[in-house]
């Protein structure tokens, strides 16, 4: 169950980044608001789930997670540059989180 709220944290985690750039510098009122509402979600169910998992593989799971969906929301949405050293880069992210969650004890 933890787990399950690290990635879900992960995925609320790029709801906060996207809101972020949307608020336009906290000047658009509901992107604002988004923004404090999914950042205090993704740090409460970060929170919740470290009370049973070792915090630092919980952590980079979580950034590497938000890492990696900001940057295909990014690719996806906002037609951001998506080159093979990019594309490679985020990969290697999601085999590293992949390692961490399969050697973290």
């Amino acid at each position: 169950m933890a787990w399950l709220l690290v990635f879900l944290a992960g995925g609320v985690e790029v709801v906060f980044a996207v809101s972020m750039k949307e608020s336009h510098g906290f000047t658009r009122m509901w992107w604002t608001v988004l923004l404090c509402v999914s950042g205090a979600l993704s740090f409460g169910l970060l929170a919740y789930a470290v009370k049973t998992l070792p915090v630092g593989v919980a952590y980079a799971v979580w950034t590497g997670i938000g890492a990696a969906g900001t940057v295909a929301i990014g690719i996806w949405a906002f037609n951001e540059s998506a080159n093979a050293g990019k594309l490679i880069s985020i990969a290697l992210v999601l085999i590293g989180i992949v390692g961490l969650r399969l050697y973290e004890h």
